[in-house]
């Protein structure tokens, strides 16, 4: 490139202009100083694809040497082009060059432009972190659920705050500045909910009998104050926050990969660690709690054994009885038990296997392998279990049979309805086709309404069935084994304090195993030991 470099130059230009703003030139007055003016740089780079001459300009360098630092880094770029390039190059370089120019953006390092064009990267890309977001996840080859995942923390989190960044400069202060937001964004979410709750309270009439009409009055006001406040929002914990740079530090390095960028800035971000919420039981002490105030002691809640048994009194009216019963004691997942096949049920011998699952997508449900290796395994059904499986298939295969009948009159009444589809699911619809998951969790929602209990989430009867193995005698290694984690350390970090609760139920019975001949102390016989 020693044409290139004679075609450069560094040369002082004055900058004043007129009332109009046009540039004085030759009329500047000031133009006899020789300090006057700042330095501006010109390098010739490779002509357009049709021949057009280009030329990179920058102006306004204080220094001669700042002047001088950037057309150094000019001209290394340059000097990527060698002898015996095809001309296609030259015009890449000469396109990146032009467009640095025009948008006065930092001058790359030669030794960048060289790798990415090593890797046939487009040079002068323009790409967003959005765009690249979107490419990256659509180009995934992960579980369905898994990639609807990626794409939630994409639409959802990740386009909104940082998306309208360019991939390439796209740095750690961009990185961490997004992840602080949400604390402030928490905190003002926090203080809405709370004013919430205050006004809720204020709302009601905790009074025997009607109130007055002056207190009527005022509880038509405050319900008005309520229905103008906004909705309770979210809080986006620690734990959910990691989750999303997870999904950053994984696209990025993906680029990393594609020879896009260098550097994932999403690895240096700091953030809280996002540990496992503790799942607590439901004590008197913590309901008192939860009716005076509304807030729950933790995210995770677990229903002591006697509220358990009033859930499922409830719920033996339902057809969906089975469910919450083998849900409850053996800890199935949610989308484990709607999938369940009767081929994997072995009543006679009391065991289950799980070999399927399904998974809600935007409402949609399809099937798919367990979670983990570890979740596809085979567990123990108590007697209990078994007699109430036994119960369901019987009224199942009842269902089936009335099905059948009603679909042969509609038919005969000229009206299309198909026979009863036999999918092989343990828990299906009155017409044998698969039970949407969520429709599950709407029924565990009225009955544990109905029947006045503390609130939990359905998943957490998967929690419950944590305490009743380990207040059963099982320890730690049997409730993992019961829930099919993938480690001891999962299963410990989750249920390590609701274990130690159990504990001291334990305690207590075995301490009250043991007779004890005890006398008072006015029976006792003075002088003896």
């Amino acid at each position: 490139m020693t044409a290139s470099r004679r075609a450069g130059s560094i040369t002082r230009r004055c900058e004043c202009r007129g009332e109009g703003g046009k540039r004085l030139g030759k009329d500047c007055p000031q133009l006899a100083k020789r300090t006057h003016g700042t330095y501006q740089l010109r390098q010739e780079i490779p002509a357009k694809a049709d021949g057009t001459r280009r030329i990179f300009r920058r102006i306004g360098y204080a220094k001669v040497a700042d002047a001088q630092s950037d057309l150094d880094k000019v001209r290394a770029i340059l000097d990527l082009i060698e002898d015996g390039d095809d001309e296609q190059r030259a015009v890449q370089i000469g396109d990146l060059l032009a467009q640095v120019s025009s948008e006065r953006t930092d001058i790359p390092d030669a030794a960048e432009v060289k790798r990415r064009l090593a890797g046939g990267v487009v040079l002068d890309s323009g790409m967003t972190l959005g765009e690249w977001l979107d490419q990256w996840a659509d180009g995934k080859k992960t579980k369905r659920r898994t990639t609807s995942g990626y794409q939630s923390h994409i639409r959802v989190h990740l386009k909104p705050g940082v998306g309208r960044y360019r991939l390439d400069r796209f740095n750690i202060a961009h990185c961490q500045q997004y992840f602080d937001s949400y604390q402030e964004r928490n905190e003002a979410i926090a203080a809405q909910n709370a004013a919430r709750r205050e006004q809720e309270a204020r709302c009601r009439w905790g009074k025997n009998g009607r109130p007055s009409q002056a207190e009527s009055g005022r509880l038509a006001a405050e319900r008005e104050k309520l229905a103008a406040m906004p909705p309770y929002g979210l809080i986006t914990g620690p734990a959910t926050l990691q989750r999303i740079r997870a999904t950053l530090r994984a696209a990025l390095n993906a680029a990393i990969r594609k020879q896009l960028i260098t550097f994932n800035p999403a690895e240096w971000v700091e953030l809280a660690p996002g540990k496992r919420p503790k799942a607590k039981l439901w004590t008197d002490r913590h309901v008192e709690h939860w009716e005076r105030t509304g807030e729950r002691p933790s995210a995770v809640m677990v229903w002591t054994p006697a509220q358990l048994g009033r859930f499922l009194d409830e719920a033996e009216s339902s057809r969906l009885y089975a469910f919450f019963h083998l849900i409850a004691f053996r800890g199935l997942r949610r989308g484990e038990g709607v999938g369940a096949d009767w081929r994997n049920v072995d009543l006679d011998t009391g065991l289950l296997t799980v070999g399927k699952e399904l998974i809600v997508d935007n409402w949609e449900i399809f099937e798919d392998d367990p979670k983990t290796e570890e979740s596809a395994g085979t567990i123990a059904l108590d007697s209990l279990n078994v007699s109430v499986l036994r119960e369901h298939q019987a009224t199942q295969l009842a269902e089936r049979d009335s099905w059948n009948r009603h679909a042969a009159e509609e038919r005969e009444a000229g009206r299309d309805v198909a026979d009863w589809q036999d999918t092989g699911k343990v828990f299906a619809e009155p017409n044998g086709t698969w039970l949407h998951p969520e429709k599950v969790s709407e029924e565990f929602r009225r009955i544990s309404k109905r029947a006045g209990l503390p609130p939990i989430n359905l998943r957490d009867l998967r929690h419950l069935a944590a305490t009743l193995v380990h207040a059963g005698g099982g320890d730690i290694h049997a409730v993992k084994a019961t829930l099919r984690h993938s480690t001891i350390q999962l299963t410990s970090d989750t249920y390590t304090e609701l274990l130690e609760e159990t504990d001291r139920e334990i305690a207590e019975r075995a301490a009250a195993l043991v007779p004890r001949a005890r006398r008072s102390r006015e029976n006792a016989v003075p002088g003896e030991g």
